[in-house]
């Protein structure tokens, strides 16, 4: 059951751990490559701060982005910021959207993302939370997926599982850590693969920040999942 007002505070505490990191960069390093292809670290700043304005239009039901084209540019005129001023956009839209997502509101609610993906209002800060923790990652800035918290981990998982679940072009696949299981791809009657690692290797993996070679495979070959 997904309750909101927990999935906020982990936003904060994450955004918490996130400004810290960034407050300790310095300016050279906004033009240094992240590990992102073809985006700086000012690209991953930069979309970081346009992303949280883009999910306070949602939950004000207006649509996330202007255009897929406005977004894209509002990122490449932001990322040769200087950091200073990349640190104070991430805390005032942040900020805002904390005070959009304080709003009492019908959490129940289906809202309308984008390229057509709808969801329930109450998943809106998970997402957040997803958008935060990874893009900290790539930052490579000395916060590895390992070092995310477990329940984050578990979740996004579970997460990205269920979103190839049923996708014809991936084989009928069982992920565990050992202890946890998932499954994921297109309908069969049995398993065609079995995908097993450390959870930071199954979701490295499954969100496309790893190359999948430390996980263990018996079935059949590793997945080639489409992107996100």
């Amino acid at each position: 059951m997904i309750d909101h007002a927990h999935d906020l505070a982990s936003v904060q505490e994450a955004t918490d751990r996130l400004l810290s990191a960034v407050a300790s960069l310095d300016n050279a390093a906004v033009a240094r490559p992240s590990r992102l292809p073809g985006w700086t670290v000012g690209h991953v700043l930069a979309h970081l701060a346009r992303n949280a304005d883009a999910l306070a239009n949602v939950l004000d039901g207006r649509p996330m982005y202007a255009s897929g084209e406005a977004r894209d540019s509002d990122i490449e005129r932001d990322a040769p910021r200087p950091l200073d001023v990349h640190l104070e956009d991430l805390r005032a839209s942040h900020a805002a959207f904390r005070a959009r997502a304080e709003v009492p509101a019908d959490w129940t609610r289906t809202v309308e993302l984008r390229n057509g993906v709808t969801d329930t209002a109450d998943r809106l800060p998970f997402r957040r939370w997803a958008e935060v923790e990874l893009h900290h990652v790539d930052l490579g800035a000395g916060y590895e997926l390992e070092d995310l918290p477990e329940e984050f981990t578990e979740r996004e998982i579970d997460f990205l599982a269920d979103r190839f679940l049923g996708n014809p072009d991936v084989p009928a696949t069982r992920i565990t850590d050992g202890a946890r299981a998932w499954r994921t791809g297109r309908q069969a009657p049995q398993t065609e693969v079995t995908v097993q690692g450390r959870p930071a290797d199954l979701l490295g993996w499954l969100c496309g920040r790893r190359d999948g070679t430390a996980l263990e495979l018996s079935g059949g070959e590793l997945p080639k999942l489409p992107p996100l």
